[in-house]
């Protein structure tokens, strides 16, 4: 026997929870599904858990910076690990029990805790329970991947995932990638006291950013004495004694690094691998991505993908959007879709990259016709109050339209500011409205009007 529903929703991320309130408000019968923890990666091992810990890395590093702002602290600063997991735990466990008890609560909802799968264009099993529904919305998120590198399987490592169970202070912690997840992490344990080796097998860091953008990073996690290996093309792992040791190359003389602990962070993705969506007939890509249209339907009538087994964002902000996108369709006949997104996120390094739109490189081989700003964070007044100068402010902008193109801000709340930026480039408006704007005093985006009126062709 089955339990019929008007719509099911498998996984508890950013998109899956808001989609049941609004679809269960509308007085829909909803069937919500989660095989383990509520709230997806953001909650219990992304952006929560690890923008804790670097808020605990940040004060670590202010205090050791305390003199400089003529504080006087007595003794060494050190950083009891335990206490910091203890935090950590207790603000992501308290986001994960506040989506569990949203949707234990919620009216015409009813919760299945188990594995889903697949087992027709609209039938579902959880275990031996059959849910069958007109509306199937998938929503199971991504992992971290496991590449394929000689010797990893005689080392033990972390990923993102394991390290939210870290209660110690690695001796080193050798960081394999050099990219958003792994940059976080190596200048968050540097700042807890571990020494640091980042190994990156591109020539440089954050390959999908601007070169003087990716320049300047390196700069930064350098200055805290991160150690930065570029360009190791062959990477394999053995053990020396009870330490893992990372080659760098492939030539016999090849030089080592020995560590005391490893974190992958070579990237993510999708969970769709056991879900049996062949027997709906649900397209994949060669990543495992669920393929989707505009308006986030897969090819099968009825069935959706939300968040990041789409491959259409990967970031919380994406996934909780994709909700958006698919409850306005359905719900307020809405045609709101994907591509009417403009790219935006952050690296959560200290200080933080704000990005959007397009970047220099993007820009230049489009050819259109383009000005382009900078300015140094030494010339933005609020970062010298601060004594957190590193970085710049980056802004490009259509010469025949003025419309804003895209923008990197790699300074202290350049996370923050760079939203002027963005919500400009949703209202399609010149950049003279932001130029023309009277901007708070002293702030980072007060630079922002000045930058534009420095702007010279690209």
């Amino acid at each position: 026997m089955s339990t019929h529903y008007d719509a099911i929703i498998i996984g508890t991320g950013q998109a899956g929870p808001s989609v049941a309130g609004r679809l269960a408000g509308s007085g829909m019968k909803v069937a919500v599904i989660e095989r383990k923890l509520f709230g997806g990666t953001c909650v219990n091992t992304g952006c929560i858990p690890t923008k804790t810990m670097v808020a605990s890395a940040y004060a670590a590093h202010m205090a050791r910076r305390a003199a400089l702002f003529g504080v006087d602290l007595a003794g060494v600063v050190t950083v009891d690990m335990k206490r910091v997991k203890a935090r950590k735990d207790a603000i992501s466990g308290k986001s994960r029990t506040g989506v569990e008890g949203w949707l234990k609560g919620m009216k015409n909802c009813t919760l299945y805790e188990g594995h889903a799968r697949v087992e027709g264009p609209h039938e579902i099993s959880v275990g031996e329970q059959r849910l069958t529904a007109d509306r199937i919305f998938i929503n199971v998120g991504g992992r971290a991947i496991v590449p394929g590198m000689p010797g990893i399987g005689e080392v033990p490592f972390l990923n993102n995932s394991s390290m939210m169970a870290v209660d110690f202070l690695p001796r080193h912690l050798i960081v394999v990638g050099g990219s958003y997840v792994g940059l976080e992490f190596a200048q968050m344990f540097r700042r807890f006291g571990s020494e640091v080796t980042v190994i990156e097998m591109g020539p440089r860091l954050v390959h999908r950013e601007d070169e003087d953008v990716s320049a300047a990073i390196q700069g930064i996690l350098e200055a805290e004495g991160i150690h930065i290996r570029l360009n190791a093309k062959c990477i394999s792992f053995a053990k020396q004694g009870e330490d893992p040791v990372v080659g760098l190359d492939c030539a016999d003389e090849g030089k080592e690094i020995a560590g005391s602990h490893v974190l992958l962070a070579v990237g993510r993705r999708s969970n769709t691998d056991d879900l049996g969506l062949e027997k709906a007939g649900v397209a994949v890509d060669q990543h495992g991505n669920i393929v989707v249209d505009d308006e986030l339907r897969t090819n099968v009538p009825g069935i959706w993908a939300l968040g990041d087994c789409n491959g259409k964002g990967g970031f919380t902000h994406t996934a909780y959007n994709d909700g958006e996108i698919v409850t306005a369709n359905i719900l307020d006949h809405d045609p709101r879709r994907v591509s009417d997104r403009i790219l935006a996120y952050a690296l959560y390094i200290d200080p933080p990259l704000g990005r959007v739109g397009m970047n220099e490189a993007e820009v230049r081989k489009s050819g259109r016709k383009a000005l382009i700003g900078k300015r140094a964070m030494t010339r933005v007044g609020r970062a010298v109050e601060k004594d957190e100068t590193q970085g710049f402010m980056k802004i490009l902008v259509d010469a025949e339209s003025h419309q804003i193109l895209g923008a990197s801000i790699l300074g202290t709340g350049g996370d923050e500011a760079i939203h002027s930026i963005l919500d400009v480039m949703y209202a399609k408006a010149p950049y003279t409205v932001i130029q023309r704007a009277v901007h708070i005093h002293p702030t980072v985006s007060e630079l922002i009007p000045t930058m534009l009126g420095e702007m010279q062709p690209l």
